[in-house]
């Protein structure tokens, strides 16, 4: 009968061990957040089907020089000519990345205007295609500023 009694303690003393595993290991800490890493988009330089401003060229052309405001430092100078401004055109039609591919010497208000004013034209692109399918392009767009 010893034995018999012997064989509930040693269940019972087992018991209180297996009541001290480290609650981290129960409860382990959810697993690191993997971060998704969002691939380059390509931006395509020629496609089948480039870029357009809704309305076409023209369109364009008649927005530029409806918003234009020519600086007033720059007709104190005297300064014109044509600024290249360089931008991606989206798979959304919206734009990015505009930057000043040439400018104009000592025109740096006209820079920010021509900058400005293509800043308004985001959203109403057409995309271009390639493939059928919508993807960004790199577009550059002359701007003519000329005093009158």
């Amino acid at each position: 009968m010893k034995n018999f009694q012997l064989l509930p303690f040693f269940f019972a003393a087992s018991l209180s061990l297996s009541a001290q595993v480290d609650p981290d290991f129960l409860n382990p800490p959810p697993p690191p957040k993997v971060e998704e890493v969002e691939e380059p988009k390509e931006v395509f330089t020629m496609v089948e089907q480039m870029p357009e401003f809704e309305g076409g060229q023209q369109a364009l052309m008649n927005f530029i020089s409806k918003n234009m405001v020519y600086p007033p430092s720059a007709i104190d100078d005297q300064i014109q000519g044509r600024v290249y401004l360089k931008f991606v055109v989206t798979s959304t039609g919206s734009l990015e990345d505009i930057t000043v591919l040439r400018g104009v010497q000592g025109g740096e208000a006209l820079h920010r205007e021509a900058i400005r004013v293509i800043k308004l034209t985001n959203g109403k692109w057409i995309p271009g295609k390639q493939n059928g399918k919508a993807v960004n392009v790199a577009f550059t767009l002359p701007v003519v500023f000329k005093l009158d």
